[in-house]
């Protein structure tokens, strides 16, 4: 089958890691972290949900996420004003929505996840819908942690995760307070 659409995709540099970013029709289809282990399956979901091919270049469009990334990872925003659209199963996409209702700064259980979205037995399902997001930081996967409130898997590695949370929960908290997972003690 030959692909008839394009998605424009750019690499892109940010405190957290490398990211690449693409854009179908002026929405945003992938921001995902680059050297991930499911790199190749989430691109084949989205080439083939689409039916369309990765043209590299930068667009307009692109040019706003970067900058709407930068602000979010500056802590200047809490949210983005990206139009998206998302690949994936319906139970995917049931997933992905309820992590758009994840307040800035707060974190919940994969188990919380999977009552919210009214399965409490799909927690192993839930995860990996969870892992197989592709709009890192907009459907924001890395505020969904281990029940026992232990940071656990995230495609931009457990380091990405912890400083996304830490700068969400200075800017939404009492920045002199430790964060939870840092408050622990072995």
């Amino acid at each position: 089958m030959e692909s008839t659409n394009t998605i424009f995709f750019q690499y892109y540099k940010s405190t957290i890691g490398d990211l690449i970013l693409g854009s179908y029709e002026d929405e945003l289809c992938l921001l995902d972290f680059r050297y991930r282990k499911m790199r190749s399956a989430v691109d084949i979901r989205i080439l083939s949900g689409l039916n369309a091919e990765f043209i590299d270049k930068d667009t307009p469009f692109l040019k706003s996420v970067r900058h709407q990334i930068d602000a979010f990872l500056k802590g200047e925003q809490t949210s983005f004003s990206l139009p998206i659209k998302m690949i994936g199963s319906p139970f995917q996409l049931n997933v992905w929505n309820a992590l758009q209702t994840i307040p800035y700064g707060k974190t919940i259980s994969y188990l919380e996840l999977a009552h919210q979205i009214g399965d409490k037995n799909a927690v192993r399902a839930v995860a990996s819908a969870n892992g197989a997001n592709a709009l890192a930081l907009v459907v924001p996967c890395h505020r969904v942690i281990g029940s026992t409130n232990k940071l656990v898997g995230y495609a931009g590695g457990l380091s990405s995760k912890k400083k996304l949370l830490q700068l969400e929960l200075t800017q939404s908290h009492n920045p002199n307070e430790l964060p939870f997972w840092e408050s622990e003690t072995s």
